[in-house]
């Protein structure tokens, strides 16, 4: 699959494909056993700690935007609309993240811990699947520098910040904000 010319280096399979590899690594130097699971898997993450990556606009990824809308209530991603300037905009807390292709993106990172599991959801819903990449790239990065930041490390909903994307293409994200507390306000 990675042959065809749509999952060349630089292409959204592509970086799909890069990002959960990214996520297999981390979860290897954790100690972690993976599975991975349909895109169309339903339920309780249970006793499983869930990464669940992509963005959450249309049919592409169910799963993140009902964790979205039962967990963040106060993160927006605005549609798809060519014609809007905050087509595809994250809005927290009042505040909209304009997406803007090879220059600023914006990726939501956040842990949470659903009541009806013992394990954690660790979701990546970034605004491209550059986005997604380079958050996953930078947690890996940076996560034990950032995490003494944070109120709590058990749960957390960060913004990503990535630039320069036509050059740099994931290499240059950096913690945009702590959204913590408008993201799990309802």
């Amino acid at each position: 699959m990675l042959g065809r010319k749509h999952d060349a280096p630089g292409s959204p399979h592509y970086r799909d494909v890069r990002a959960v590899v990214e996520l297999a690594l981390l979860a290897g130097e954790l100690g972690c056993q993976v599975s991975v699971e349909p895109g169309t898997f339903r339920g309780s993450n249970s006793d499983r700690t869930e990464f669940c990556v992509g963005g959450p606009l249309g049919e592409v990824n169910a799963r993140a935007s009902g964790h979205l809308a039962a967990h963040l209530p106060g993160v927006v991603f605005h549609p798809y609309d060519g014609r809007r300037r905050n087509s595809v905009a994250i809005e927290v807390g009042g505040e909209k993240y304009q997406y803007e292709p090879d220059n600023r993106e914006y990726a939501v990172v956040a842990k949470f811990t659903p009541v009806e599991s013992s394990r954690p959801v660790f979701l990546v819903c970034g605004q491209s699947s550059m986005a997604n990449l380079a958050a996953i790239h930078f947690l890996r990065r940076e996560f034990a520098t950032v995490a003494r930041g944070l109120r709590s490390t058990e749960r957390f909903c960060l913004l990503i910040r990535v630039s320069d994307s036509a050059t740099y293409e994931h290499h240059r994200a950096e913690l945009a904000k702590d959204v913590s507390v408008a993201a799990f306000a309802r």
